[in-house]
């Protein structure tokens, strides 16, 4: 994968867990989790999209491409 590539995954990855995390302290999924037990379901996929595409960025950087 390429760098740039890869550091553009981490980028998002970090900017959805950010909203991620400000989405699931909202106030509509306080009202969510009153209601249901759980935070909305787009707060949660944001946080695990977040978090997998970090990884997935981070280990990009990390292994490097063969190209380079």
């Amino acid at each position: 994968m390429n760098k740039a590539i890869s550091l553009a995954i981490l980028a998002g990855g970090v900017l959805l867990l950010i909203f991620g995390i400000n989405a699931y302290n909202s106030s509509s999924s306080d009202v969510s989790r009153f209601f249901t037990g759980s935070a909305t379901d787009k707060s949660i996929w944001m946080v695990v999209g977040g978090a997998i595409a970090t990884v997935l960025g981070a280990i990009g950087l990390l292994r490097g491409s063969k190209s380079d």
